[in-house]
């Protein structure tokens, strides 16, 4: 499934680009008065094959799993956290969960590899195995695994299209799972040993010494296994995590099945990353939230070369930039489909002739 959705995947449609552009410069207000949100609208205009902007519909996918690298102490936090804000996100009772629902957007929760069996009538089990392996001490999965993640994803996507999802948002839950981020991201931009601090951060809260430790042990890994930067697949097999992996999907998927996609933080990042390193034309289909906190936020964010709107000092994950994010789209749609142009208006618009 993967590869035929890579070798499937169009550009953003110019055409339509250029014509939401040419109709948002006649909407009644100076050119380019509303910056961002004329992009926003314009772009989703240009994935959409309609008239009218229709974003009423969304939901964020949350993708659970645990890390086997959670043994050499990496993370503050315990690791049956996981399994119980899987659980709490599905109650309504976590950050992504409210701020979801004051933005009128479902969460779907959907377990990849946590790492304990967890039951709940809206959680969607798709667990590969329980947890990955000890990426400092074997690789963290097969390659076999990490198609599967990815396919799990691109398949949520699909059902999603089927339910009239018309936007995604992007979220994961996973204890341990900024050092599988760091150690990809790392990968990725090729960082020499002295480098990867760069990308590190303190995730959840981890004193000087237990930061010292992952910034060390990632360094470890990497010179252990080698990833190779121009493979993903092999990235992520070596250091990744399935959450990652199947949030990697979700993206392809997105793009392929042509439904815009909110990024949320630093995992969420370097997933999009790894997406478009796989095919660059699903960048087209990307919106970032806001700037994490979380190091190595913008180094992602540079090499992606997308903006990101929000800047809220945020590092908390699961999808709660994506929430929030919607509340801006919305208002870049409500500009788009509802703001009278100069002649519904009844403006002149001679003296624009005179405006350079």
């Amino acid at each position: 499934m993967i590869y035929n959705c890579l070798d499937n995947i169009e550009k953003l449609d110019k055409t339509r680009y250029k014509n939401a552009k040419d109709y948002i410069d006649f909407l009644a207000k100076p050119v380019g008065s509303l910056g961002e949100l004329e992009e926003i609208s314009a772009r989703l205009y240009s994935i959409y094959n309609e008239d009218k902007i229709d974003v009423s519909k969304r939901c964020i996918i949350v993708l659970s799993s645990d890390n086997g690298i959670f043994e050499e102490g990496v993370a503050s936090t315990p690791q049956e956290v996981t399994a119980i804000q899987s659980i709490n996100m599905l109650e309504g009772k976590t950050g992504v969960s409210v701020i979801a629902k004051q933005f009128n957007a479902d969460v779907k929760v959907c377990d990849v590899g946590i790492n304990k069996d967890i039951f709940h009538p809206k959680l969607i089990n798709k667990k590969i195995r329980k947890s990955t392996s000890n990426f400092l001490k074997e690789e963290a999965m097969t390659k076999e695994e990490v198609l599967k993640a990815i396919n799990i994803g691109i398949e949520l996507v699909n059902e999603c299209k089927k339910e009239g999802y018309k936007i995604i948002g992007t979220g994961e839950m996973g204890i341990g799972n900024t050092t599988t981020s760091s150690a990809i991201l790392a990968s990725i931009l090729g960082l020499r040993n002295d480098e990867v601090e760069k990308v590190v951060g303190v995730g959840a809260g981890l004193t000087k010494e237990a930061y010292i430790k992952k910034v060390n042990l990632i360094k470890d890994a990497l010179n252990k296994h080698n990833p190779n930067k121009n493979d993903i697949i092999d990235i992520i097999k070596k250091v990744g995590g399935f959450d990652i992996a199947s949030m990697v999907g979700v993206f392809i998927g997105c793009a392929y099945y042509k439904i815009p996609v909110v990024v949320d933080g630093f995992i969420a990042i370097v997933s999009a990353l790894c997406a478009v390193k796989l095919n660059e034309n699903i960048r087209d289909y990307m919106f970032l939230s806001h700037i994490s906190m979380e190091k190595g936020y913008n180094l992602a964010k540079e090499e992606l070369g997308l903006p990101a709107y929000l800047n809220l000092k945020m590092r908390l994950g699961e999808g709660s930039g994506c929430a929030i994010m919607f509340s801006i789209i919305d208002a870049s749609v409500a500009m788009f489909n509802n703001m009278a142009t100069f002649d519904e208006a009844k403006i002149d618009t001679k003296y624009l002739e005179n405006i350079k």
